[in-house]
């Protein structure tokens, strides 16, 4: 549970301002992105050798999978959204 921990006055503040659920989504976001930046930094001086242009491989895959769970909590933020306005 150290992520509550590590993380209390950004959940503390986002769970005060949206709620639990969605303030607690709203964090995850930020440390998916987090990790996005991470993973494109890296992405900098790994290069493919097929491509020089391109990331390798497995870096294209993890950017990917992280902009797809974020895309899906977004989605869960919103509907979590529309439901208090109904």
């Amino acid at each position: 549970m150290t992520v509550f921990n590590d993380n209390r006055e950004e959940l503390e503040h986002y769970e005060t301002m949206m709620g639990p659920d969605r303030g607690r989504l709203a964090v995850t976001l930020d440390l998916l992105t987090n990790a996005l930046v991470l993973v494109g930094q890296h992405g900098v001086y790994c290069h493919s050798n097929r491509d020089p242009k391109l990331p390798v491989m497995d870096i294209r895959i993890v950017t990917r999978e992280i902009t797809k769970a974020k895309e899906l909590i977004q989605s869960v933020m919103e509907r979590l959204r529309d439901e208090k306005k109904s």
